[in-house]
C-alpha cells in the first residue's frame, strides 16, 4: 500500500492563501487592462481635441494678422504693417495642413477644412494681394472704388462662419467620446465590485473549508483525550486521527505519551512493592531469596543468583547467598574474586551487563519437561557508598527490556542501603553478644583504670607547669621577633643614608673636581706658558720653576683621576664599554710609551708575546690599558737598575680553573709585567691593593705616591672580568700577572646596573701617554711644537672666551694673544649674546659650560637657534665633566669638546681644525 502524502496544515493555509492571491492577481490583470484602456480614450480626448481646437484658432488668428497687417498698411503706407501679413500668410498653410492630418479618421471634418482653405485664398487674391499692390503703386482711386464695394468683407464672414460650425461639430465629437468613456468607466466599475464578490466567496469557501479539516480533526482527538481522561487512570485508549498532517503528529505524540505514563506507572507501582517486601527482614540469606523471588516475577525471570561481598584473607570474596529455580543448589558457582568471569569483572567495573547472545555451554534452565537454554543474561553490581557490596545475576527466556532493565537498575539504587542495613543489625546484634561477655571483663579492669587515672592527673600537673614555661619562652621569642623587625627597618634606612651618601658624595666629587680643576687648569697653562719662554725674559732657574709648578700641576691632575676613578669603582657607577681590541699593536704601544722611561732611568725594557695570543679579543681598551700602564709605572718607579719585562700569552686549557671554565669566554690572556725591583713582603700583599696603602712608609717617602694605582688596578680587573695576581721576594723584585677574560658575548653580572645613575667622568687626556700614568717622578717633557703653521692660522682672527672665572679668562687670553689672535671675553651666557649682535662677527668661541645666569649649554642653542650661526665653530669647555657630557654639548650646538685642565697643544690643534675648516 502506498504511502499516504502529507498534507499539513501550514500547507492547507499557504495553498489557500495561493490561490486568494491568483484570483487577485487576475483581477489585478483585469482591471489594470481596462483602466489602460480608459487611460489610452482619454488621452486620445486630450491630445487630440485639444490640438484641434488649437490650430483652428492659430488659423483664425493668421487670418486676423493678414486683414490686420493689409489695412494697417493701407492706411498708412508704412512696410512694417505687412511683416504680420506676411508671417501669417506663410504660416497658416502649415497648421492647416497639421489639423488637416489629425482629422484624417474624419472625412467630413476634412472636406470642410477645404472649403475653409478655399475661401481663405479667394480672400487672398481677391483682397489681400490686389489692395496691398494697389497701395504700392500708390493708385489711390482704385483702392477707394475697391473698398466701396469692399468684397473682402464678405470673404471673412464666410470664413468665419465656416469656423463656427467646424468648432461645432469637434464639440460634439468631444461630447460624444466623453459620453463612452463614462459608460466604459461604469462598466469597469461593476465589473471590479463583481470581480471582488467573487474573490470574497472564493477566500471563504476555502477558509471554511481549511477550517472544518482542522477543527474537526482537533475535536476528534480533545474527544479522545476526554475520554481517557474519565477512565480514571485507565491508559489503554489510544488516539486515532485520519488526516495526514501537523494534527496527527499531535496524536502520536501523545499516543507516545500515554505509552510512557503507563510504563512509569507500572515502573513506580513495582519499585514501590519492591521497596515494602523486604521491610522487616533481619538475615541477608532471607532477603536475597525474597528479593531474587519479587524481581522474577516482576521481569519474568526464570533463573537467578544473588553474591553478597564477605572480607578474608584472600581479599574480597562474593559469596552466594541465595538462588532462583535452583536446580540440586547448582545454579552458579558458590563464589567469586573481583575481576573472575564475567559476574567479577561487573564488579570491578561497577557496571551492569546485559548478554543476549547467550553461549551453548551457558547453564540451562531445568523445567518438568527438560533443560532449555535461556535467551538474555542481566548482571547487576549493588552499590553503597560507591563500593560494590553485592551482585545478582538474572537469566530469562526472553531478552529483557529495557523497561524490565530500569525497573531493576533502581531497585538497586537503594537495595544497597537496605543489604548494609542488615548486614549493620547482623553485626549488631553479634557485638551485643560479645559486649555482654566483655562487660564483666570491663568492670573488672575500671579498678585499674581509676588507679592510672589518679596517676594520669599527676602528670597533668606536670604538662601544665611545662606549658606555662613554653608560654613564658614564646613571649620572649615575640619581644626578641619585634627587635629583629626593629632592627631590619634600621638596617633599611641606614641602607637608605648609605644610598644618599653615596649619592651626596658623587655630587660632592663632582663638585670639587670643578672647583679643583678650575684654578689647576690657570696654573697648567700659564706655567706652561713659562716655561716655553717664548720672550726670553726668564732666567734658567725661573725656567726650571716653571716646569716644576708644571709637573705638580700634571701630578695633582693625576691625583684627582685617580681619586673620582676609585670613587666611581667603589660606587658601581663605572661604565664598562666593550669593543674589539687588537692585541698585536700592544707590543709597540708599550714601546713607544715607556722606552723613554727606561732610557731616562737606564733600566732595559723587554716585551714578550706568544705566538698563540689571538690577534683580536673583545674588553674595554681603555681600563685594560690603564692597567697596564699603571703596573708599568709602578714597576719603574721601584726599579733602580735591573730590567723591566711584559709577557703577553694565552692561558692554556689545561690550566683553567673550575671558576674561569664558568665564564662564558673565547680565551683567558695572562699578561705578567715583572721587575727586578726593591720587592715587597709576603705579609704586605693584600695591604697594597687597597686605597691609600703602600709596603711601608719609608717607601711612601722615598718614593711618593698616592697608594691609589693598585688599588685602581684591581678593581678595573675585577670589572672586566678577571683579576691581578702578585709574586714578590724582597730584594729580588715583583711579577704582577693580569688574567683577563675575552668577552665576546658581553658583561653579565654588574653590567645590568651600570645606566641608571649619573656618575662623575675623567678626562683621559691620551695625547700625553705621560698624563694616565700617575706614578711617574719624572715625566719625559714633551717636545715643544713648532708654532708657525699656528701663527698663520690663528693671525687676526677675533676669538670670543665665555667663562665666569677670571683666572681662565687671563690665562687663555694670554695663550691665545700670543698667537696672533684678538680676543674679546664675556662673563656669561647673557653677555656673549649681546656681544655676538653688537659687535662684528667671529671666527671662534670658547665655551664655558657652568656659568650662572645662562649656563653653556642654553648660550649655545640659542646662538644657533636664534641667531641663525650654524657654521659658526663653539669648543665647549668645562671642569666638571659629568658622563655623556661630550653628547649633551654637541646636542645644544658645540663643534667640539674638551674639558679642563687644558692642554695648549691639543686646544690649538683642535682650534686649527675647525679655523682652517
Amino acid at each position: 500500500m502506498e504511502k499516504k502524502m502529507r498534507f499539513g496544515i501550514k500547507s492547507k493555509i499557504i495553498i489557500g492563501y495561493l490561490i486568494v492571491i491568483v484570483c487577485l492577481f487576475i483581477a489585478f490583470i483585469v482591471l489594470n487592462s481596462q483602466i489602460s484602456s480608459l487611460q489610452k480614450e482619454r488621452n486620445f480626448i486630450i491630445d487630440h481635441d485639444i490640438e484641434v481646437h488649437d490650430l483652428t484658432n492659430r488659423i483664425e488668428k493668421h487670418l486676423l494678422d493678414m486683414e490686420t497687417g493689409q489695412r494697417g498698411y493701407i492706411i498708412t503706407g508704412e512696410a512694417s504693417y505687412l511683416e504680420p501679413y506676411n508671417s501669417a500668410a506663410s504660416s497658416w498653410e502649415k497648421d492647416y495642413n497639421a489639423l488637416y492630418q489629425l482629422l484624417n479618421n474624419n472625412p467630413n471634418q476634412q472636406e470642410k477644412l477645404e472649403k475653409i482653405k478655399g475661401s481663405i485664398q479667394d480672400w487672398i487674391e481677391a483682397a489681400g494681394e490686389p489692395t496691398i499692390a494697389l497701395k504700392k503703386e500708390n493708385n489711390t482711386k482704385e483702392l477707394q472704388q475697391f473698398f466701396e464695394k469692399d468684397p473682402g468683407r464678405q470673404y471673412m464672414d464666410d470664413i468665419r462662419s465656416q469656423f463656427t460650425s467646424f468648432r461645432n461639430v469637434e464639440k460634439k465629437s468631444t461630447e460624444t467620446r466623453a459620453t463612452e468613456l463614462d459608460e466604459k468607466n461604469q462598466k469597469i466599475k461593476i465589473g471590479l465590485y463583481g470581480l471582488l464578490l467573487f474573490v470574497t466567496l472564493i477566500s471563504l469557501a476555502i477558509a471554511i473549508v481549511l477550517s472544518n479539516s482542522i477543527v474537526n480533526t482537533i475535536k476528534e482527538v480533545t474527544q479522545t483525550i476526554k475520554r481517557i481522561t474519565a477512565s480514571k487512570g485507565e491508559l489503554k485508549g489510544r488516539i486515532k486521527v485520519r488526516s495526514n498532517d501537523e494534527i496527527k503528529d499531535l496524536g502520536i505524540a501523545t499516543n507516545a505519551l500515554l505509552e510512557n505514563i503507563e510504563e512509569r506507572n507500572w515502573l513506580q507501582t513495582n519499585i514501590a512493592h519492591a521497596v515494602t517486601m523486604y521491610q522487616g527482614i533481619a538475615s541477608v540469606d532471607k532477603l536475597a531469596e525474597k528479593f531474587l523471588f519479587t524481581v522474577s516475577e516482576m521481569t519474568g525471570a526464570s533463573f537467578g543468583a544473588f553474591y553478597v561481598r564477605e572480607e578474608n584473607d584472600k581479599g574480597d570474596l562474593f559469596v552466594k547467598q541465595a538462588a532462583f529455580a535452583d536446580r540440586k543448589g547448582d545454579a552458579g558457582r558458590e563464589s567469586f574474586l573481583i575481576g573472575e568471569g564475567l559476574i567479577g569483572q561487573a564488579a570491578l567495573e561497577k557496571r551492569t551487563l546485559v548478554i543476549n547472545d547467550v553461549p551453548d555451554t551457558y547453564q540451562l534452565i531445568a523445567s518438568g519437561l527438560g533443560d532449555v537454554k535461556p535467551k538474555s543474561i542481566f548482571i547487576v553490581p549493588v552499590l553503597f557508598e560507591d563500593e560494590v557490596i553485592a551482585v545478582i545475576e538474572l537469566a530469562s527466556l526472553h531478552e529483557f527490556t529495557v523497561l524490565e532493565q530500569e525497573l531493576i537498575s533502581q531497585v538497586i539504587e537503594t537495595f544497597g542501603l537496605t543489604i548494609n542495613g542488615v548486614i549493620r543489625r547482623m553485626e549488631i546484634a553479634r557485638l551485643l553478644k560479645e559486649s555482654q561477655a566483655m562487660t564483666e571483663e570491663l568492670q573488672a579492669q575500671s579498678e585499674e583504670l581509676q588507679t592510672q587515672s589518679e596517676e594520669l592527673q599527676m602528670q597533668s600537673e606536670e604538662l601544665r607547669m611545662i606549658n606555662e614555661q613554653l608560654e613564658e619562652r614564646t613571649k620572649d621569642a615575640e619581644e626578641k621577633s619585634f627587635e629583629l623587625e626593629a632592627a631590619k627597618e634600621d638596617l633599611e634606612e641606614k641602607a637608605h643614608q648609605l644610598e644618599l651618601n653615596s649619592q651626596y658624595k658623587s655630587e660632592f666629587l663632582a663638585n670639587m673636581s670643578h672647583e679643583l680643576r678650575t684654578p689647576l687648569n690657570s696654573i697648567l697653562i700659564l706655567s706652561e706658558m713659562l716655561e716655553e719662554n717664548a720672550a726670553k725674559t726668564l732666567s734658567e732657574d725661573e725656567e726650571e720653576y716653571a716646569r716644576i709648578i708644571h709637573s705638580s700641576g700634571k701630578d695633582l691632575l693625576a691625583l684627582i683621576n685617580d681619586i673620582l676613578d676609585l670613587s666611581k669603582v667603589e660606587s658601581g657607577k663605572l661604565d664598562v664599554l666593550l669593543a674589539e681590541m687588537n692585541m698585536s699593536e700592544l707590543p709597540d704601544q708599550i714601546e713607544r710609551n715607556f722606552s723613554h722611561v727606561a732610557e731616562q732611568k737606564e733600566v732595559q725594557l723587554k716585551i714578550n708575546k706568544a705566538q698563540d695570543v689571538p690577534d683580536i679579543i673583545h674588553t674595554d681598551e681603555k681600563r685594560f690599558q690603564q692597567i697596564v700602564k699603571n703596573l708599568l709605572s709602578n714597576a719603574f718607579k721601584f726599579t733602580e737598575s735591573g730590567s723591566v719585562t711584559v709577557s703577553i700569552q694565552r692561558v692554556a686549557d689545561h690550566r683553567l680553573t673550575t671558576a674561569m671554565r664558568t665564564v662564558d669566554t673565547d680565551c683567558w690572556l695572562e699578561i705578567a709585567v715583572a721587575d727586578t725591583g726593591i720587592g715587597i713582603p709576603k705579609e704586605k700583599h693584600q695591604l697594597i691593593f687597597e686605597a691609600f696603602q703602600q709596603a711601608d712608609g719609608a717607601t711612601v717617602r722615598k718614593y711618593g705616591g698616592t697608594g691609589l694605582g693598585l688599588s685602581i688596578c684591581s678593581e678595573f680587573a675585577k670589572l672586566l672580568g678577571g683579576w691581578i695576581s702578585l709574586s714578590s721576594e724582597v730584594g729580588k723584585g715583583s711579577t704582577f700577572t693580569l688574567y683577563l677574560p675575552s668577552l665576546s658575548n658581553g658583561l653579565v653580572d654588574y653590567e645590568k646596573v651600570n645606566f641608571a645613575y649619573e656618575e662623575v667622568a675623567v678626562s683621559v687626556e691620551e695625547a700625553a701617554p705621560e698624563a694616565e700614568i700617575t706614578e711617574i717622578d719624572h715625566p719625559v717633557q714633551p717636545v715643544e711644537p713648532s708654532l708657525q703653521d699656528d701663527e698663520n692660522v690663528f693671525q687676526d682672527k677675533r676669538v670670543l672666551i665665555v667663562d665666569d672665572d677670571q683666572r681662565n679668562i687671563f690665562a687663555l687670553k694670554t695663550a691665545l694673544a700670543k698667537q696672533g689672535m684678538t680676543i674679546m671675553t664675556a662673563h656669561n651666557g647673557i653677555e656673549c649674546l649681546e656681544m655676538m649682535k653688537n659687535s662684528e662677527p667671529f671666527d671662534l668661541i670658547l665655551m664655558d659650560i657652568m656659568m650662572p645666569q645662562m649656563d653653556g649649554y642654553e648660550a649655545m642653542q640659542k646662538i644657533r637657534g636664534e641667531l641663525k650661526l650654524v657654521d659658526l665653530p663653539i669648543i665647549a669647555l668645562t671642569a666638571k665633566a659629568m658622563k655623556n657630557d661630550r653628547e649633551k654639548c654637541l646636542e645644544a650646538g658645540a663643534s667640539d669638546y674638551i674639558s679642563k685642565p687644558l692642554d695648549l697643544n691639543q686646544l690649538f690643534s683642535v682650534m686649527r681644525v675647525w679655523l682652517v675648516n
